[in-house]
């Protein structure tokens, strides 16, 4: 399926009190979506931590308490988003939320299939808030996801500040890779945004950013969420000089819909102004000898 429509959610973070009136308020955003025309549905990072509103608020308001509650609405979380990829037939990356695996928690993203059947991917490289203030702990493998739309990826938000990782999507098959985000400042989003750019001109790829947006103190993981959605390509032949498809208005609820044209791709590839994703020789990059001269 060479052409398709996605919708990046800029997610409001709402105290949405109870499971049933998040899971309302859940499908009236996807429905939305898909009478867009949209076939892949993208939330953001910690859009999951809304739950946190139906907790106790002693619970509210600890970071580690958050933690451990949140396991008991996890089950009713992926029976929604299954229900929902179901209904409405497509394919949505659910928001992430953290998960027990173990002893730790990991920060997992649950992708959906029209038939309901979902698989996870886990952030590999955490932040220093995941890591050293709320506990948070790094999964340990990319995922590509075969789908009818095509091969995706999904780098979770500062994953994407690291090339290799997305890079290592790109080289299994990823055309697309979904880039879903929580930051609580405009220079958050900002690193994310130009890496977002930055894979897709690497890597001759379209690169889709969905990220939280509003003001939520009662949820104190995500009490300010800055940014907009996106979605991007290669600034070169059959795409926008800039490499900006579709753009979002900055902190604004609401969805981004853009085209996505797989055979563009390949042909960017094949025959572009420059050729990028053929020129990433890595070991090539990484062994090139280094020249020390001293001038004064």
């Amino acid at each position: 399926m060479p052409k398709w429509k996605v919708a990046a959610c800029q997610y409001p973070i709402e105290p949405v009190g109870t499971v049933a009136a998040w899971a309302q308020k859940l499908e009236r955003m996807v429905a939305e979506a898909a009478r867009g025309g949209a076939q892949l549905v993208v939330l953001p990072e910690y859009g999951g931590m809304e739950l946190v509103s139906a907790l106790p608020r002693p619970v509210q308001a600890d970071l580690r308490l958050q933690l451990e509650h949140l396991q008991e609405l996890v089950p009713a979380y992926h029976e929604t988003c299954a229900t929902l990829a179901r209904r409405y037939c497509v394919y949505l990356l659910a928001g992430s939320l953290p998960e027990r695996v173990g002893d730790e928690f990991r920060n997992r993203a649950w992708m959906y299939g029209p038939s309901g059947e979902g698989h996870y991917v886990e952030k590999l490289q955490m932040t220093r808030f995941e890591r050293d203030t709320w506990g948070v702990a790094r999964g340990d493998t990319n995922v590509v996801f075969d789908t009818e739309l095509g091969m995706v990826g999904v780098a979770i938000c500062y994953d994407a500040e690291f090339p290799l990782l997305v890079r290592r999507l790109v080289d299994h098959g990823a055309r697309i890779v979904l880039v879903p985000s929580c930051t609580d400042a405009l220079s958050g989003y900002w690193r994310v945004r130009i890496a977002c750019q930055a894979r897709a001109l690497e890597s001759q790829c379209y690169v889709v950013q969905a990220p939280t947006v509003g003001s939520a103190p009662w949820a104190i993981a995500l009490d300010e969420n800055r940014g907009a959605a996106g979605v991007y390509g290669p600034p070169d032949r059959g795409f926008p000089d800039s490499g900006v498809i579709a753009m979002g208005a900055l902190d604004q609820p609401g969805w981004v819909t853009a085209e996505i044209d797989l055979a563009l791709v390949e042909a960017v590839r094949l025959d572009g102004q420059v050729l990028n994703h053929r020129d990433w020789v890595r070991s090539r990059h990484l062994q090139a000898p280094v020249a020390r001269h001293v001038i004064r």
